[in-house]
């Protein structure tokens, strides 16, 4: 009996020890499946960026998912590490209803030859010619959720199913297609839906109007703080709510001029006290 529970007692013992020893290997296991699985979702973003949004991937239509793709109540876009597509800070003619139909994108002056390149990283889905449209014009569906069109291209420096970096030149500015003059017509796109490039892009100080972007699903409007405009699905922006980006040297007072709004409303607006210190980058609604 004593030699038996002498063994029992060894046996446990030899057990723990045995669990003692495998629990870091286990760790170790599950760290490396861990880093295995995120290299995978890594390689499959590349080949479908926003795979998990878009219901399929094609290089032959620009809005195809309007009728198929599954819109999410809101959905928040990560703006940073992008790129302006040029240097050009005049817009030309802006988002929203023009000669009686909607003007799906913002019209930047450029000239023919100047280099235009990829807000984001992402992958080229379109590279087309659209002899009463677009003219020569880029899809890129980036790896943040939006896809961005770019067109009148004098030339296109990608191809289908090319990956990209942001900044990275994809194309040349030209006057093709339904065009009046040469300039780059840039649309900012979410599941098939054209949203205003403005409530991201502030050309004029060739900056993102902030480091994020909240896409709202609100019946047929869509809107995110950050401009002076709302971008509806349907084009009738009958409800202008204006936004203000703090930059450096930006006080209440200081904002409160450039708007036109008192410091109290505000203060009442955004939440704040008249002893607010601003921060740079900081989006106050102005009205």
């Amino acid at each position: 009996m004593v030699v038996a529970a002498t063994a029992l007692i060894s046996l446990n013992s030899f057990s723990q020890d045995l669990i003692a020893r495998q629990a870091p290997s286990d760790r170790k296991l599950k760290s490396v499946d861990s880093l295995a699985l995120q290299r995978q979702i890594r390689a499959e973003q590349a080949i479908y960026p926003a795979f998990s949004l878009y219901p399929s991937w094609n290089n032959e239509y620009v809005h195809a998912y309007g009728q198929t793709a599954i819109v999410p109540e809101n959905f928040t876009f990560d703006l940073r590490g992008f790129s302006m597509p040029t240097p050009s800070r005049k817009i030309t003619s802006p988002f929203g209803p023009r000669w009686r139909r909607m003007h799906n994108g913002l019209d930047i002056k450029v000239n023919i030859g100047d280099t235009i390149r990829a807000a984001f990283d992402g992958k080229v889905r379109i590279v087309k010619y659209e002899a009463k449209g677009y003219g020569k014009y880029v899809v890129i569906r980036h790896t943040n959720g939006l896809e961005t069109v770019y067109g009148h291209l004098s030339k296109q420096l990608v191809e289908p199913n090319q990956t990209v970096k942001s900044g990275e030149p994809i194309a040349l500015g030209g006057n093709t297609g339904h065009s009046t003059g040469s300039h780059l017509h840039f649309e900012t796109r979410f599941l098939g839906i054209a949203m205003n490039p403005a409530l991201m892009f502030d050309f004029v100080n060739q900056d993102v109007v902030a480091d994020s972007y909240t896409f709202r699903k609100e019946g047929n409007r869509y809107e995110r703080p950050g401009s002076t405009a709302i971008a509806s699905k349907a084009g009738n922006a009958d409800r202008i709510i204006k936004y203000h980006k703090v930059h450096r040297g930006d006080t209440l007072s200081k904002v409160a001029k450039i708007s036109g709004v008192p410091v109290q409303k505000l203060c009442e607006l955004n939440g704040l006290t008249k002893r607010t210190k601003l921060k740079p980058g900081q989006v106050l609604r102005c009205s």
